[in-house]
């Protein structure tokens, strides 16, 4: 259940920082960069502040807005890489 969730979101999530980046993906893009860049963005915020909890609670307004921008990071990468700008 917890994978079926975890993939909602990652689509959710993915979906958004593609609206944002103004890139145009198919829904297993927007599952990939939403589930890759929460990972992202847990390493980056962990990296900065020492804090575990990200793993307690899917639905923490903190985690989201971590996995959103880990999303946002990967899609900026991504977009410098294959474009050659950040859009």
């Amino acid at each position: 259940m917890h994978l079926i969730i975890a993939l909602i979101m990652g689509g959710i999530i993915g979906w958004v920082a593609g609206m944002v980046m103004r890139d145009q993906g198919g829904i297993i893009w927007n599952v990939l960069i939403g589930c890759v860049g929460s990972i992202v963005g847990r390493f980056l915020f962990g990296a900065l502040s020492n804090n575990s909890h990200l793993r307690e609670n899917p639905f923490d307004p903190m985690t989201l807005l971590v996995a959103f921008l880990g999303a946002i990071v990967l899609l900026a990468i991504y977009n410098l890489v294959r474009r050659g700008s950040l859009r």
